[in-house]
């Protein structure tokens, strides 16, 4: 049985474009080899340059019409549809799509919180697994060291109301534990269940910050079991495959 703890890192600057994450975090916190640093897509995507002002948005004649139905600015719906595959649902005012990336989510995870700059939007990571290995190899160059790393957003649940933290990227970490073909206390063989470590983890870390603290990094230690030193599938791996969608 493992005994966790959560440690919020403080006092990193406002990141702009271009600034090495990895870096940053090396500096501000005292890290170990085993552990799990949890990192807000918001800062990711501010690092990445993955910003956009709605001013320079031309909406097309789609987006016109479906915002006019939603009751949306035409603009950001142009955004959503320019970084989605395809459009799950649009009705009494949502906009639930699959992004380019492969996740569903709302809006295709664009959204204005924590942006300084009114009317300016932030983007998903273009490819959020590739940003956690890139992260963890600049804290490695950096510390010496190469902990895990979670890339966390906020994610709507369907049945559920309240949104929670869940892994879209990540590296150096056993995104999944698959407990089928394991045996229970009672000895029964377990035919379902698989737990979504990664998830599990970024929702942890969300305990430990608030969404106006200004804390976008938060360590999570003694997960040493879960942490590997290869890079591994990444959050990819959480993405449930369209033959088994019961739902959509």
């Amino acid at each position: 049985m493992a005994r966790l703890e959560l440690i919020p890192v403080a006092g990193l600057p406002e990141i702009a474009a271009g600034a090495r994450l990895g870096e940053l975090i090396a500096a501000g916190a005292e890290l170990e080899e085993s552990d799990v640093v949890v990192v807000a897509q918001k800062v990711v995507s501010k690092a990445e340059g993955r910003m956009r002002r709605l001013s320079d948005v031309e909406p097309e004649e789609r987006a016109r019409q479906m915002a006019a139905e939603l009751g949306k600015d035409p603009r950001m719906v142009q955004l959503i549809l320019e970084q989605s595959a395809r459009v799950i649902r649009a009705e009494r005012g949502v906009l639930i799509v699959e992004t380019v990336d492969g996740w569903r989510c709302a809006n295709a995870g664009i959204d204005a919180s924590n942006v300084a700059d009114e009317g300016t939007v932030t983007l998903l990571p273009v490819d959020s697994d590739s940003s956690a290995r890139r992260i963890r190899a600049e804290i490695g160059e950096a510390a010496g060291l190469r902990p895990a790393v979670v890339i966390a957003d906020s994610f709507g649940r369907p049945w559920r109301l309240g949104q929670a933290d869940v892994a879209i990227g990540c590296a150096g970490l056993v995104p999944i534990d698959d407990w089928r073909g394991r045996h229970d206390r009672a000895g029964r063989e377990l035919e379902a269940t698989v737990i979504a470590i990664a998830d599990e983890i970024a929702a942890a870390a969300d305990l430990a910050r608030s969404k106006d603290d200004g804390v976008p990094v938060v360590v999570l230690r003694g997960l040493d079991a879960g942490v590997s030193d290869e890079d591994g599938p990444g959050a990819a791996a959480l993405r449930r495959p369209a033959s088994e969608d019961l739902f959509d």
